[in-house]
């Protein structure tokens, strides 16, 4: 997730706050009881901090971690994730599968409601899905793909095929949802709890503006949208409609929107918020180590399957010279990066499928050891030159690097443009951008190397390696290569699991060693602070979070 994808996404995207996470401005953390006043048992109001303002409240054009976490709040899919990482029942109560494993009927409640009253019905799951592939929707769902897995999906999104009906959903009666898949698909229950997958209801239809105003938006999760001042706050307030509302203690969660860390902090400090640090915002890495000693008891670190990385653009010069894209990979210092720049405990990464991911047997990083490269100044130097001489470059074009507004994205800029300095003699400016504008850069390639972070949408390699195939749309590296999308089109088919885990190697290779489209970092830790009395936050195994069922006890 952008956080994906990539991730989503993840802010040092999930350790930082996004994949995917990054900006805003400072503003007032008041309740909806009123400033200064204390939660009581009738009123609990959660605050944090959103370090970006979500681009976007749309299930079907989401791609990024801040985005995710509101999401989270006000809607729920088929099944939602609990706290031990697997599937358990959201909006559907019940679901048979297939002895061969294609086919799922989903019984959904008979009182799940949507925020206006209205029932949650099947058809609501087959309008958002068709809205998601439909070809004509604009801008182009970035998550499409994630539905591919449904029989038909593909074509009907790359218009192959006109009708509609011929894909694999259909709402059998109003609370009985049919899907068929292409293939067996072992994750793709859990997959339903995506927002990619969320219902909309049918009202959207014709209204291209209902996602940027709270008063049209009718969901159907835990909470609803009640107030949102661009810039400064969101506010989401207890559905009275949702099913499961007798076990959502929290009245409102209220979101301040500051990309600064050090601000961030200092309210935590002050009681303003309850809750800091990724993925949705951050502590500066510069005081990790003094807070960690401060605050014994508040202070959590905990690995998770997300990766930090930059990126190139293959379209843009110099970086279309594969040579010149491993120089400028095999010229940094990993260790001194997490040592000395991130403070958090982050692993060095020199692959793009973090541990924590299942593999055949065991996980993944486990059985394909990440040793795609080497970090070696001296051969780095080598190729540039090489590389140089093959474009006919005396010197190397400008070479700006960007990243979404984050003190700790910027420092870990300069330190980065600073090795390539000493080690390649090269000079790289870097520039930041708004999250909003951030992401619209990347998407239309308009950039030579950017930062971004990779977050698991779900537990199988494929979440990280299926971005990479050729017109995806979390694809912002212009690769095209038939070579990888030829393997990740095998992986999708293939049941053996160690001959799945050899293709994604090979895949894996393909992206990291050979064609060099990123510069993998590290593996994200996710550290954060949670007041003692803040109970119920559950945090996945890629760090997305889940404030739904917390509770405030003993404030």
């Amino acid at each position: 997730m952008k956080r994906k994808s990539l991730l989503v996404l993840l802010t040092l995207v999930l350790a930082f706050g996004t994949v995917l996470a990054a900006c805003g401005s400072d503003n007032s953390n008041e309740g909806s009881q009123g400033e200064g006043s204390e939660a009581t048992p009738a009123e609990q109001v959660l605050k944090i901090n959103l370090s970006a303002e979500p681009p976007t409240f749309d299930p079907a054009q989401a791609q990024d971690s801040q985005t995710n976490t509101v999401l989270k709040l006000l809607y729920e899919g088929l099944v939602r994730m609990g706290e031990d990482g697997n599937p358990i029942p959201g909006v559907a109560e019940s679901w048979e599968i297939s002895e061969d494993g294609l086919t799922y009927e989903f019984k959904l409640r008979d009182n799940a409601k949507w925020s206006n009253g209205d029932a949650v019905t099947a058809n609501d799951f087959v309008f958002a899905w068709k809205r998601v592939l439909d070809p004509a929707s604009t801008p182009a769902p970035p998550y499409a793909y994630q539905l591919y897995y449904i029989k038909n999906a593909e074509q009907f999104n790359s218009g192959e095929i006109t009708d509609f009906s011929q894909v694999g959903v259909e709402a059998v009666d109003e609370k009985t949802l049919k899907v068929t898949l292409e293939n067996p698909t072992p994750y793709f229950l859990g997959l339903t709890s995506f927002y990619t997958y969320y219902p909309v209801h049918t009202s959207v239809e014709g209204n291209d503006k209902w996602a940027t105003n709270k008063d049209s938006m009718i969901v159907n999760g835990p909470f609803t949208l009640t107030e949102w001042t661009t810039g400064q706050k969101i506010q989401a307030t207890k559905n009275d409609q949702y099913w499961d509302k007798d076990n959502i203690k929290l009245t409102s969660v209220d979101m301040s929107l500051t990309n600064s860390g050090a601000t961030e902090l200092a309210s935590y400090r002050s009681g303003e918020i309850d809750y800091a640090g990724a993925p949705n915002g951050e502590i500066p890495t510069d005081q990790i180590p003094g807070v960690k000693n401060e605050l014994p008891e508040e202070f959590h670190s905990k690995g998770i399957a997300s990766t930090y990385y930059y990126m190139f653009n293959v379209t843009a010069e110099p970086f279309q010279n594969e040579k010149i894209r491993k120089a400028f990979a095999m010229s940094l210092d990993r260790q001194s990066i997490v040592d000395n720049v991130t403070l958090g405990g982050q692993i060095p990464a020199f692959g793009f499928v973090p541990p924590g991911i299942k593999g055949a047997a065991e996980e993944y990083r486990t059985e394909v050891e990440d040793n795609y490269f080497e970090e070696n100044a001296e051969e780095a130097k080598r190729l540039l030159e090489e590389g140089m001489k093959e474009e006919g470059y005396t010197t190397l074009p400008k070479i700006t690097l960007i990243y979404n507004s984050s003190e700790a994205h910027q420092k870990l800029a300069v330190a980065v443009a600073d090795m390539w300095k000493n080690a390649l003699g090269v000079e790289v400016a870097t520039q930041n951008q708004e999250w909003g504008v951030f992401l619209e850069t990347r998407n239309n390639l308009n950039y030579q190397i950017a930062r971004a972070g990779w977050s698991a949408d779900y537990n199988d390699p494929m979440t990280f390696m299926d971005m990479w195939t050729t017109g995806n749309g979390n694809n912002d590296a212009g690769y095209a290569n038939p070579e990888y999308d030829a393997l990740i089109k095998q992986a999708s088919v293939e049941t053996d699991a160690a001959k799945r885990n050899d293709l994604f190697a090979q895949a894996e290779k393909m992206l990291v060693e050979e064609d060099m489209i990123i510069v993998p970092l590290y593996y994200y830790t996710n550290v954060s602070l949670t007041k003692p009395y803040l109970k119920g936050v559950s945090l996945d195994f890629s760090g997305a979070i889940d404030f739904t069922r917390a509770s405030i006890e003993g404030k």
